[in-house]
């Protein structure tokens, strides 16, 4: 028998000791969240074996998701006392956010429809203001409309003379809408109502009736409705054969004689049909095109139609015909493609503005009828118009300007005096003197260049110690331009560096560069994003403990990609209304009108690529990944909030780091805007408190 010394048992107790001690020290420290059961429904796609442990929690209705959802709110108020200064950061939001603020007018009638709120209003009204110098008329006050302040108005449609208005109400920031008709004079309303429904568009035709789309979860119809008639006896006019991935717009010639209508093979897609009727002879539906792999976007104008198009011209043209011969034999160009990305165009005043993208700013450059150049509109600054709206007979156009340091403005843009006016403004009481905007190019992975702004106070070092907030979009043909944020504007007073970078996948510089983050190419939008980050680490602006990633949306997908492919190149991430599992998105809600944008689990060629980056299946047992904060709610019927539900739970399972996984969960917000302004900044509050407590800013 082998004999043991004391002093070797000593020693073996002693480390066992340690060990232990140290192991049950890090049991402690071990983030105790709320237990969420795993309930594993396996799939099998493509020879591919998936299992899923949250399926139940796609269910938003069941008992058990609402007990889930319930125990996350209180888990996250835990966390929410170790945010700093929260009620600093409150009131600095307020006064940025609490001001007058106005929207774009449409003018009818001799009549300007805008919508606008006061300093002390929650929510965006609609007036009218008789004549162009009348007086200022409050015609919907959602104010009135629910105590709790969840729903909002927008305006879908002015009759010609300016007689009708046609409003919308959103509850909750859902997609789905009521859509009610106001007589502008005396305040009352048609008996004609639309019941709660997507409506992708809807026209007033005249004093008789209107034409509207509404989509439903197999397919898209256009409708025509007479006036003071059953709802259900209206007429089809358009969308047979068409599915659920396809998305339909309907709208009117500013003179009411032709229905112009566009067919989107799916959201942010690269194909457009286009027909057109003459309504006021009731005649057919004729194509316009239907055939050509390319973007059109009809614009009719007098006896003309235009046609905004990437065909043979990624970077974009205008192309004009006829209206009663309007194929495409008969289109002749009258602006070319140029070096510069085409972002909006609109025939107003017997003029052509087309606005342009140059190195992701915007310029506005003016046409005759025939293409000839008339001038350029002359901005505040470096900054994005908004796209210019007017009538075709009128001398008036409209139009908003923002950037960084600029809060949204809208001018009015004089025809014959080529000259613009201020017509209302967002009085924010800041100094952006002392901030710095910047533009910075770097190399993706694959050696594009990328361009990204910085914004800074000037006296930031760089020497690492920055805390910092990337954000991005990447997807649909969306550009990210610069644009006012109290949030962002608060983010840099405070010291933190806000870095907004250009991804493929947006429309920043045409066609190809959103054709370079789409379908199979999507992993080169979150390769740009990724050599963002490294190139802020590596020009000393930050280090991944001070880094941060923000997106929303499809944003959301971009960061939750990065989460999963680079978690060590950042400390905090904040990912709201998020895509995350991408076997399943196309499976829910708006899904079926994205897959033109990423493709579908269900294509065996698609499923490769798509199952390589899908954030939710591609979580890591026992990786460091880090601080996460999610945003969703009921409210978003558009991007399935069980995403975050999913991705929340799995994360706080796998994670191996002690980083907080958290989730803020809503029950009356949504996707679609339009929440009062106190509840808007109280998310923003989160999301500024949590990162300062991450990345160590102090407010």
């Amino acid at each position: 028998m082998l004999k043991t010394s004391p002093r070797f048992l000593t020693v073996v107790t002693g480390l066992f000791i340690i060990f232990l001690l140290g192991f049950l020290s890090g049991c402690e420290s071990r983030i105790a969240y709320p237990p969420t059961e795993v309930k594993v429904v396996t799939d099998t796609l493509h020879g591919t074996v998936i299992d899923d442990p949250y399926r139940w929690l796609e269910d938003q209705e069941s008992s058990e998701t609402r007990g889930w959802i319930d125990a996350q709110n209180d888990f996250l108020a835990g966390y929410q006392k170790k945010f700093p200064a929260l009620d600093k950061i409150r009131n600095r939001l307020l006064e940025l956010n609490k001001v007058d603020a106005v929207l774009l007018p449409t003018e009818a009638g001799g009549k300007y429809f805008y919508r606008a709120r006061t300093k002390d209003e929650e929510l965006y009204s609609i007036f009218v203001r008789d004549g162009f110098d009348g007086t200022d008329r409050k015609l919907v006050d959602p104010h009135q409309l629910s105590e709790d302040l969840t729903k909002s108005v927008g305006i879908m449609s002015i009759s010609n003379d300016g007689n009708l208005l046609a409003y919308n109400i959103r509850e909750g920031g859902q997609d789905e809408t009521e859509i009610k008709i106001m007589e502008v004079a005396t305040g009352e309303y048609l008996t004609d109502a639309f019941p709660k429904a997507l409506y992708s568009s809807f026209d007033i035709a005249g004093s008789r009736g209107c034409y509207y789309t509404i989509r439903n979860e197999r397919d898209t119809r256009v409708y025509y409705h007479r006036f003071g008639t059953d709802l259900s006896k209206d007429r089809e006019i358009f969308g047979e054969g068409y599915s659920s991935d396809k998305f339909i717009s309907a709208s009117l010639s500013e003179d009411r004689n032709y229905l112009v209508l566009v067919v989107y093979h799916g959201a942010g897609g690269s194909k457009t049909e286009v027909f057109l009727k003459n309504v006021a002879r009731d005649g057919p539906v004729k194509p316009v095109v239907t055939d050509i792999e390319a973007q059109f976007y009809p614009y009719p104008a007098g006896k003309k139609l235009y046609l905004l198009t990437d065909w043979n011209a990624p970077n974009r043209r205008v192309m004009v015909t006829d209206l009663s011969r309007p194929t495409p034999k008969n289109w002749r160009e009258i602006i070319p493609e140029s070096e510069y990305n085409i972002e909006s165009f609109t025939p107003v005043g017997g003029r052509l503005f087309v606005g342009y993208l140059q190195n992701v700013t915007s310029r506005v450059n003016i046409f005759t009828p025939d293409g000839q150049p008339a001038g350029e509109i002359e901005l505040p600054t470096l900054g994005s118009a908004s796209g210019v709206y007017g009538r075709w007979n009128s001398e008036q156009a409209f139009y908003m300007f923002s950037s960084f340091t600029h809060p949204d403005a809208v001018y009015r843009y004089d025809i014959p005096k080529e000259q613009s006016f201020l017509w209302g403004e967002r009085k924010v009481p800041v100094n952006t003197d002392d901030f710095v905007v910047e533009q910075v190019w770097f190399d993706s992975k694959d050696g594009a260049r990328v361009p990204m702004f910085l914004v800074h106070r000037k006296d930031i070092k760089q020497d690492g110690n920055n805390a910092c907030m990337l954000n991005g979009y990447g997807g649909f043909n969306v550009s990210m331009t610069p644009y006012f944020s109290g949030s962002f504007v608060h983010w840099v007073e405070m010291g933190g560096i806000l870095a907004m970078v250009n991804l493929r996948g947006g429309s920043e510089f045409g066609e190809d560069w959103h054709r370079a983050g789409m379908l199979e190419n999507k992993q080169n939008t979150f390769d740009d994003f990724i050599a963002a980050a490294e190139w802020l680490v590596d020009n000393k602006y930050t280090r991944p403990e001070k880094l941060s990633a923000m997106g929303g949306s499809n944003g959301g997908l971009l960061v939750g990609a990065a989460l999963t492919q680079r978690p060590d190149l950042f400390q905090a991430i904040v990912c709201t209304y998020p895509l995350l599992d991408m076997l399943r998105y196309h499976t829910k809600m708006l899904g079926p009108l994205w897959t033109a944008e990423y493709g579908s689990a269900d294509n065996a060629e698609q499923f490769e690529y798509i199952y390589k980056y899908s954030p939710y299946h591609n979580v890591k047992e026992g990786v460091s990944y880090p601080a996460v904060l999610f945003i969703t709610g009921d409210g978003d019927t558009r991007v399935d909030p069980m995403h975050a539900r999913k991705m929340t739970a799995l994360l706080q399972a796998k994670t191996g780091s002690n980083n907080p996984i958290l989730l803020h969960y809503e029950t009356k917000i949504g996707h679609s805007g339009g929440i009062a302004v106190s509840k808007s900044i109280e998310q923003s509050v989160d999301m500024l408190g949590f990162l300062c407590w991450q990345l160590g800013l102090k407010p």
